[in-house]
């Protein structure tokens, strides 16, 4: 039985419920023709989906921004690892484009080295550098071969582009060599444009080399190519040996002073040639007396200073 609000039946016997019903009936039956005929019930509720969606929005954005917040520091975490990684690649990319530079660049003093070895058409013996002592006082080097591999004292090392040295000391698989900017070193030299002998001595200023007691009159200039006299016999004649920098007159007035910088490599060459074909015998050169720094009109004397300094 069908209850109305006040209690009583729709479907009851007496007229009342009866005429109420088919009031009911009526208006159920308008509303429908009146909504198939006008389609006016979907614009109502497209007005209430209106009226509602931003509340849907509302209540939906919690999950949302919760949403978005998860999947923000996901990536930024992701980008994180991919910059940290990045950088890792770019640094070894880095070190392995440094160490192929590196190595190109030993290439190419190597193949300078073997270019020299052949012109020479001498006996020679390549070398490599293991130590350095570029001090105030000594200029020398090591290198890793020594009484086992055939050096003897006295050897002269040269590199691609010029004198470096002389082997001053042998150990059974080492050897160290004074190099020619060494304060207690002198090397007998001639200028190739002019003829004029002379010895460089090793000097503590910039590493370089100096010539004293030049002439006035012998027309040293800037730019003049020194080489080697072999005056002495201890290093070979014709191997460069420096460049003329800088040429001054002495206090006195009387002589000029010279500067020169050496054309080799002295603390960039990692590999050397020892020449063995004019390595002197083992043991302390003869004596010699100087009195001061020889000139080029005393060229015994000048190679007898330069073995003797070469030996101290």
């Amino acid at each position: 039985m069908t209850l109305t609000r006040d209690g009583g039946s729709l479907f009851s016997a007496n007229v009342a419920g009866t005429l109420r019903l088919v009031v009911y009936l009526a208006i159920a039956s308008i509303l429908m023709v009146l909504d198939y005929r006008g389609q006016w019930l979907p614009k109502v509720r497209y007005g209430a989906a209106i009226v509602v969606e931003p509340i849907y929005h509302l209540a939906g954005l919690p999950a949302s921004g919760l949403r978005a917040a998860r999947v923000a520091f996901a990536d930024r975490t992701k980008l994180t690892d991919d910059n940290r990684q990045l950088r890792a690649e770019l640094l070894l990319a880095n070190a392995r484009l440094n160490r192929m530079v590196a190595v190109r660049r030993q290439n190419q003093r190597l193949k300078k080295l073997l270019d020299t070895r052949r012109q020479l058409g001498m006996n020679v013996q390549l070398a490599r550098v293991i130590d350095i002592d570029m001090g105030a006082f000594n200029h020398r080097l090591m290198l890793n071969v020594g009484t086992h591999q055939g050096v003897k004292v006295g050897q002269v090392v040269i590199d691609a582009h010029g004198i470096m040295g002389q082997v001053i000391q042998v150990l059974p698989d080492t050897c160290t060599v004074m190099l020619i900017t060494d304060p207690e070193h002198a090397i007998p030299v001639t200028d190739t444009r002019t003829g004029m002998r002379a010895v460089a001595y090793g000097s503590r200023a910039a590493g370089g080399l100096t010539l004293p007691t030049i002439p006035v009159s012998t027309n040293v200039k800037v730019g003049d190519q020194l080489v080697s006299s072999g005056i002495g016999g201890r290093f070979p004649p014709g191997f460069p040996v420096a460049t003329v920098t800088h040429v001054e007159p002495q206090l006195s007035g009387m002589f000029l002073v010279a500067r020169a910088k050496p054309t080799a490599d002295l603390d960039r060459s990692d590999e050397v040639l020892l020449l063995r074909d004019l390595a002197p015998p083992v043991g302390p050169p003869p004596p010699a007396s100087v009195d001061g720094p020889p000139t080029d009109s005393e060229p015994s004397t000048a190679g007898k200073a330069a073995k003797t300094r070469g030996h101290r």
